[in-house]
């Protein structure tokens, strides 16, 4: 799959056999509540093309300087954005390790119909990753 120029690589779970399926649900809901809100898509997009600071965010979205911080407060919440400190502002980017496992269990899902396969470029799966503390998933596997 190709994405802004940039050929994606996105290994599949194996959602049939994946470890209890409450668990991942648990798991990825809030990261996938955080990113359903439009204000939050929209900054992650902006940090997406490039690290920013809050009044780099605010600027591009002619929201006031408190409510673009709460945003980026519940994306750090899920770990969907990182700070670093730049003198005296926070330079905000994305957090890839966590976009990793919603993506991964959406393009999943998406690929469980013949469209969503094409689309995807399915030919392997993994499986989902355990809950934490009860290790990771299986190895690649051919599909």
């Amino acid at each position: 799959m190709t994405l802004a120029g940039r050929e994606l690589d996105v290994e599949l779970w194996d959602v049939s056999s994946a470890a209890p399926i409450a668990a991942q649900a648990r798991r990825l809901a809030p990261k996938l509540k955080a990113m359903a809100d439009e204000t939050r898509l929209h900054l992650m997009l902006l940090i997406a093309e490039r690290p920013r600071t809050v009044r780099e965010l605010t600027e591009a979205t002619e929201l006031g300087q408190t409510l673009v911080s709460h945003h980026l407060t519940a994306l750090r919440e899920q770990q969907l954005v990182t700070a670093s400190p730049k003198g005296r502002s926070n330079v905000y980017s994305l957090c890839c390790d966590a976009l990793a496992a919603p993506v991964q269990l959406l393009a999943s899902l998406a690929a469980l119909t013949p469209e969503g396969a094409r689309a995807c470029g399915a030919s392997s799966t993994i499986d989902a990753p355990s809950p934490p503390g009860r290790g990771s998933g299986s190895p690649a596997r051919e599909g």
